[in-house]
């Protein structure tokens, strides 16, 4: 009982730091859900919180702790009790999910914070998603949600593919409900057999057929199950560290490092094309969805947003800088005496070293022909 107090605080814990380390990638907004493991019938198994508030991060768990606060009421002893905490205290799950807004569709109001629910009284029906992503072709799968007989209540692209993913799991539920119903099974035990059955590989790739664009979706199912898709250009980064006790899914490498402490080589991308699939019972997997293109990954998204201390990022960066030297140096007729250098903004800096040791390199050619 307190192995399973230690590892929700541990785990609420390691949630803010990821998502306060990643900070810099959206101050829009954030949002956090979480799934329990086997709630009793007539309680609450899905917990989310999100918030536009202008110190976002700090709203939303500080709001989890006063609900923890206000569910204890001053009993501590509760605490112990695993049972009543699974059933009383809301954010008490196994799986997490935490998302920062970085607006570039729709509003900044809170129903654009992510993540996104599409609820059902089926535990397996029910779904979170959270995601990374622009989609180029939003109207297409607009409209293709509307051939195949839903009508969306709005076009955002963050709403149309949670309901893209929807129609598939909810026919991957009727295939599996009417395979066990012919083996004579009642409804009530057939819906742990859905759970336990359901195939997420195949839900992705019917879902994901027609998106195009950068992605990084996230989901969790009612159940416990959950995914990571990538595109297959990686586009969007998606880094992922897997031990006997936790899987972590991050943007970026050091924020996974310094809320795990661990080393550079702990950590994984997921593959282009590829999901890591989070099965309820601990089985991780990473199957091709969708066939990998040419790299592409986007210079916003990888080094203008990201941390310099990742170490490739750190290395590409100064890179892109040398690389400019080709075009600055006709630009100022090679006239480096008359010529200030600087950067604009601050996250240029690596860049601009990488920039000078290349105009260095000039100099020193210069100097050995002379």
């Amino acid at each position: 009982m307190k192995l399973f107090r230690a590892l929700l605080i541990n785990y609420f814990h390691k949630l803010y730091l990821l998502m306060e380390k990643q900070h810099n990638r959206g101050q829009d907004g954030a949002g956090v859900a979480n799934i329990k493991f086997d709630a009793e019938p007539g309680t609450r198994y899905i917990s989310r919180y999100r918030s536009n508030d202008k110190h976002a991060i700090q709203d939303i768990f500080s709001r989890i702790y006063n609900k923890f606060k206000a569910d204890v009421n001053d009993d501590v002893s509760k605490l112990n009790d695993t049972a009543w905490m699974k059933k009383h205290l809301a954010f008490s799950g196994e799986v997490w999910m935490g998302h920062l807004r970085y607006g570039t569709y729709g509003g900044n109001g809170i129903e654009a914070c992510h993540p996104f629910l599409r609820q059902n009284n089926w535990m397996t029906r029910n779904l979170v998603v959270a995601g990374n992503f622009n989609m180029t072709n939003v109207d297409e799968l607009f409209e293709n949600l509307i051939r195949i007989g839903q009508h969306p209540k709005e076009k955002a692209d963050t709403v149309t593919v949670m309901e893209n993913i929807g129609h598939y799991l909810d026919e991957e539920n009727e295939r599996l409900y009417y395979s066990f119903k012919e083996k004579g099974l009642s409804k009530q035990d057939i819906s742990p057999l859905i759970a336990e059955h359901l195939d997420v590989e195949s839900i992705l790739k019917q879902s994901s057929k027609k998106w195009d664009g950068g992605y990084v979706i996230c989901g969790m199912m009612g159940h416990g199950d959950a995914f990571v898709l990538r595109d297959p250009a990686g586009i969007r980064p998606a880094y992922m560290y897997a031990d006997n006790e936790v899987v972590v899914v991050a943007s970026e490498r050091p924020a996974i490092q310094t809320a795990f402490n661990l080393s550079f080589s702990d950590i994984t991308e997921i593959k282009p094309g590829h999901a890591l699939i989070m099965k309820k019972n601990g089985n991780i997997s990473m199957p091709c969805i969708k066939e990998p293109v040419e790299r592409k990954s986007c210079s916003f998204e990888r080094i203008y947003f990201s941390r310099g201390s990742d170490a490739e990022i750190y290395q590409e960066r100064k890179e892109l800088g040398r690389l400019l030297c080709k075009s600055i140096l006709p630009a100022v007729d090679n006239d480096l005496r008359n010529t200030v250098f600087s950067f604009i903004p601050n996250t240029a800096e690596v860049a601009f070293y990488g920039m000078m040791q290349g105009m260095e390199d000039y100099l020193r050619e210069v100097k050995r022909k002379k």
